[in-house]
């Protein structure tokens, strides 16, 4: 069993909103394959499944997000190894993607909330760039929307990542999706 995660919020005010990129992402991908999600209270999240691959949307609100990934790992009893977290990236340029095989949180709360949950940082992870302009506080930056400008890029980049999702699901060494898509 794998497991891939979309971080965001919840509700339709951060529906579109950068801070929700993994959400975006999984819902990309559950489009294309025809899947949908359904809400499972004990797992605090929206859940759907392709192939032996769960996608999990935690519904706990970004902070609190580890409480949603530990309870499904440990249910299933999930191997750290075959674990994707998906979210976004102040610290990356608007669209760019860094895969990478585990590190610390890099001051993103919904990681910090996610690594010592599961008591580790060896965590596989695709960081999606939101940017971080120094015009804009940072709360009202990643709570705000992708401009029309950067749509064309973000879009590309989603489209990617919906390729990394099917990899991963079809146990593509890591090696490689890294290789391909960095």
């Amino acid at each position: 069993m794998r497991l891939i995660v979309g971080l965001g919020n919840p509700g339709k005010k951060y529906a579109r909103t950068r801070h929700n990129i993994g959400f975006m992402c999984l819902e990309a991908f559950a489009a294309e394959k025809h899947l949908s999600f359904s809400y499972d209270k004990k797992f605090i999240a929206d859940v759907a499944k392709y192939k032996d691959t769960i996608l999990l949307k935690p519904q706990t609100y970004m902070n609190l997000s580890g409480n949603s990934v530990s309870k499904i790992v440990s249910y299933y009893d999930i191997d750290f190894e075959d674990i994707l977290i998906i979210y976004d990236d102040l610290d990356l340029p608007t669209a760019k993607l860094r895969i990478r095989y585990q590190g610390s949180d890099g001051g993103h709360k919904g990681m910090r909330s996610i690594l010592p949950a599961l008591k580790t940082n060896n965590i596989k992870r695709v960081k999606f760039g939101i940017d971080n302009p120094t015009h804009i506080e940072v709360t009202n930056h990643v709570l705000s929307p992708f401009s029309k400008a950067e749509g064309d890029e973000v879009i590309e980049s989603i489209n990617t990542v919906k390729k990394i999702i099917e990899d991963f699901a079809d146990e593509t060494p890591f090696n490689t999706i890294m290789n391909q898509y960095n």
